[in-house]
This record gives C-alpha cells, sequence and structure tokens, in this order.
C-alpha cells in the first residue's frame, strides 16, 4: 500500500450508496460513457435491477462521492472482484478516480476478495489511470451492432424444436443453461435464481417476450437469449446468450439472433447490439454474422495481495 493513501479534494463528501441514488448514479455513468466512447449505452433500469439482486448488499459495497447534494463519482464492488466506477467529465483531473481506486482496493480486501477490476474503454482516461496504477488487463470486450437495415442470415432450427418466449415454468431452466454456459468461461460463484430474476424478469420495463428459449422435441430449454430495448426504443440488445453445450454447432445460437433482432424489430428497434469478450471465443460467430465492432472495452484488475499502487506520484487522469 503507499505510505500516503490518496485524499480527496477539501469540500468533497462521501457516503454509501442509497436505492433512490439510481437515477443520479446512471447520470454520472451516462456523461463518462458519452465523453469516452461518444454514446450512452447504460440505462437506469440496469442500475435498479442490479441492486435489487437479493445477494447485493448496496450499503456496504458501495461509496459515493458528492460536491454538495450532488454526486460526482461512485464505485461500488459486486460479487468476489467485479467493480464499477465513474467520475463527472467536469471533475476528472482532481484525484477522484484515484481515491475510488483505492477504496475499491481497501473495500475488496476486507470482504476476502484476492484481486479487483472493472471494466473501462480501452485508451480512455480511466484505463490510462488504472494502467499507471498498476491495474492489468484481464480480458478485452467489444460491443457490436448490425448495420442499420442489415439482417442475419435465418438458419434453421433442428427438426422439432421451437424458438419462442419462455413460460414462468420455464424461467428456472432458461436460468441453468446460461449460467452452466457462463461459468465454462467465468471464474465467479453461480448467480442464484432469486438474483437472476432481479435483473431480468424484475428489471425495470421487463415484458415476457424479452425472454427467449429454444425448445427440442420434448420441450427441454436448449438455448436462451435475454433480449431488450433502449430507452429511446431505437436499439434492441441481447443481453445474455448460450446454448447447451452439447447441443453446439447446430445453429442454435444464429437462430435465436435472428429471433432476437426480428422480435425487437417488431417493437421498432432499427439497430441491434450485444457484446461479447475474449473468454467467450464467440467475436468470429457475430461477425460471421455481418455485425460489426463499434467500441472495445478492457477489463483491467489488480492483484490485492501485491498491489503496484503508486497514487501518491501519479497524475490525475480521472
Amino acid at each position: 500500500m503507499p505510505a500516503n493513501p490518496p485524499t480527496l479534494p477539501a469540500g468533497l463528501t462521501t457516503r454509501p450508496l442509497r436505492l433512490d441514488d439510481a437515477r443520479a448514479v446512471y447520470e454520472v455513468i451516462a456523461a463518462q460513457e458519452l465523453a469516452d466512447t461518444g454514446e450512452v449505452a447504460i440505462e437506469e433500469a440496469d442500475i435498479v435491477g442490479d441492486w435489487a439482486r437479493p445477494s447485493h448488499d448496496l450499503a456496504a459495497r458501495s461509496v459515493a462521492v458528492l460536491d454538495g447534494a450532488a454526486i460526482v463519482g461512485y464505485a461500488e464492488l459486486m460479487g468476489a472482484d467485479r467493480a464499477d466506477t465513474a467520475v463527472l467529465p467536469s471533475h476528472r483531473g482532481r484525484g477522484i478516480g484515484t481515491w475510488l481506486a483505492h477504496w475499491l482496493q481497501e473495500r475488496a480486501r476486507a470482504l476476502g476478495s484476492s484481486v479487483v477490476g472493472m471494466p473501462v474503454p480501452q485508451g480512455s482516461p480511466g484505463d490510462r489511470l488504472l494502467e499507471a496504477l498498476g491495474f492489468r488487463v484481464r480480458w478485452t470486450s467489444w460491443v457490436l451492432r448490425l448495420p442499420e437495415g442489415a439482417t442475419i442470415a435465418e438458419r434453421p432450427l433442428p427438426p422439432g424444436h421451437v424458438v419462442r418466449a419462455a413460460e414462468p415454468d420455464e424461467r428456472r431452466a432458461a436460468h441453468a443453461v446460461l449460467e452452466d454456459a457462463f461459468l465454462e468461461w467465468s471464474e465467479r460463484e453461480r448467480e442464484s435464481f432469486e438474483d437472476f430474476e432481479a435483473v431480468t424478469t424484475g428489471r425495470p420495463g421487463f415484458e415476457p417476450w424479452n425472454l427467449r428459449v429454444v425448445l427440442d422435441p420434448d420441450g427441454v430449454v436448449v438455448g436462451v437469449a435475454v433480449v431488450l430495448v433502449s430507452d429511446d426504443g431505437r436499439t434492441g440488445y441481447v443481453d445474455r446468450l448460450a446454448v447447451r453445450r452439447d447441443r453446439r454447432g447446430e445453429g442454435l445460437a444464429q437462430a435465436l439472433l435472428v429471433d432476437a433482432f426480428a422480435r425487437t424489430r417488431e417493437h421498432g428497434t432499427t439497430t441491434s447490439e450485444l457484446s461479447t469478450d475474449s473468454r467467450t471465443g464467440a467475436l468470429g460467430l457475430y461477425r460471421r454474422v455481418g455485425m460489426q465492432e463499434v467500441s472495445v472495452w478492457v477489463n483491467r484488475a489488480v492483484d490485492l495481495g501485491a498491489t503496484k499502487e503508486k497514487a501518491e506520484s501519479l497524475p490525475h487522469l480521472h
């Protein structure tokens, strides 16, 4: 640890986040995304869903930085090692980002984590700051978009299979397919069904058609897609997509994409997006169906047993 831990500028105060801070936090994140990528991807419903997860202790795992009554920066720790943080662009250069990075490491250590990391746009001020603080790149993520007016070639389902909205009694099976697939490459605890419900069926604005499933001839769930529509109604998002391991290579993922993008177009969208990262090996699939990268993110992490933080000698980039 540094001999002199970073301090916040005079006049700024801190407190844990509260549920009624969701809008203010959204505005901070949105302003940072717009400055760094030229677009806003975050939605307030994303934050509300995350904070509604029964496993998440917001008060114990978050901090807000305030200038008067206004939140100008925040950080929170999700699970064992996932962090999220943002600073209003108008308040960059004051050392807030350095202080938040230090806070996250201290909080993660206190909770027993051995590593903590967060996503940042590649080459952004946040990326440069974390690199200077000794955070390494764990993986790279891409946001991909299907160009307006483009479609994905139809891929027929195997005989007897169907893709449709999940029935309520199929949601646990859908969750199991998603978790089994994601845990093949993601090093984290298994998500509870209750947490899954909070961020899907419990997400503000959820409609039954948002949860798509592929059923085999016996009615067993073998593929899943979680599909969302942006607040402005223009963009359809595939938030999660998975196919059961023993059923891959049969075109089920492509069929789910065709279905997902068609359903969002029925609800007025003009473009479709999703994200993937270097752990999944799925980038090639999305490129082959005509999707194009629109932004690149890196997940930067620091090992807490041997941090190389150098906050006292760093320029205030974030």
